[in-house]
């Protein structure tokens, strides 16, 4: 697997985290949850850390997660 992050993955990321949750982002980004849950694994998978701490109320970073936003944004 490529372990660079496409931009796609990052917005997708940023765009879940200010939502608050893959339902939200899913809708305003207009691409299935599925998607956006696939691009997380990936950068899940590419940071070796977990991003986010899943719930039945949203989601939320997690520290891991809260560095990753940081520095996503600046890219």
């Amino acid at each position: 697997m490529d372990k660079t992050p496409t931009l796609s993955d990052l917005e997708y990321f940023i765009s879940v985290v200010s939502e608050g949750s893959l339902t939200g982002a899913s809708k305003r980004l207009r691409v299935q949850q599925s998607t956006l849950t696939m691009a997380i694994q990936r950068l899940e998978t590419i940071t070796g850390a977990s991003l986010l701490v899943r719930a039945r109320t949203g989601v939320q970073p997690t520290q891991a997660g809260r560095i990753f936003l940081e520095k996503s944004k600046v890219l």
